[in-house]
């Protein structure tokens, strides 16, 4: 059974995605909250393991809330799957940085969002090719960081070769491809990146690669 958090300070909106969410069998929505705070102080209460963040709210909004989630070391286990009604390109990259595993439009398909919530319950990023495009291109139109993230040197040559086909936006099938490796493989490699730098999931991994120095885009 994935627990669910909904946060959303309109009623009906929540109302929608509880009549969603308690139609499925391997599903239950534990809680509703309708601010940052409230979803911060529930999560702790509660537990779930996916919270379903709106970013848009009154006093302390969406992505605040992630940012103290991701942080607690207590709620290691919880993930956040951020759903807005705005475009992509002004939230992903805050969104992610915030520490959400996954991001969807607020107009996506019912299907979709289940299939996100599942995604996300198991400790995978839904991170879509369209999402890691977005994602990469403020990389690009930003400048590099004054001080690159820390962490290279704890990763095997192979790791960092992983880590970097990791945020030019391939899955561990393409990985397997390109290396002429195992699907299962290339899963443990990345999961030991992950370990080494204590990224929460790919998401955190593509934020790495670019903070760190081990991938330069080029400038448009």
């Amino acid at each position: 059974m994935i627990r669910v958090l909904l946060v959303d300070d309109q009623a009906l909106m929540r109302a929608g995605f509880r009549a969603l969410l308690d139609a499925e069998d391997d599903l239950e929505v534990v809680g509703e909250a309708t601010d940052g705070t409230s979803a911060v102080q529930l999560s702790r209460r509660l537990r779930p393991d996916v919270v379903l963040m709106d970013v848009q709210m009154p006093g302390l909004d969406g992505l605040e809330a992630t940012r103290r989630i991701a942080a607690d070391p207590d709620l290691a286990a919880v993930r956040v799957l951020i759903l807005t009604n705005y475009g992509l390109d002004s939230y992903v990259f805050a969104a992610l940085r915030a520490g959400a595993s996954g991001f969807l439009l607020k107009d996506a398909d019912p299907a979709d969002l289940l299939q996100a919530v599942a995604v996300v319950a198991r400790g995978d990023a839904l991170l879509a090719p369209a999402v890691t495009r977005t994602l990469i291109s403020e990389f690009v139109a930003g400048p590099p960081p004054a001080e690159p993230a820390a962490g290279r040197e704890v990763l095997t040559a192979r790791e960092q070769e992983i880590v970097e086909l990791v945020a030019r936006g391939l899955g561990n099938d393409e990985i397997a491809l390109r290396m002429v490796i195992s699907p299962l493989t290339a899963k443990t490699h990345v999961n030991r990146a992950m370990a080494k730098l204590h990224c929460r999931d790919r998401a955190q991994l593509v934020v790495w690669a670019y903070e760190s120095g081990l991938i330069t885009p080029r400038r448009r």
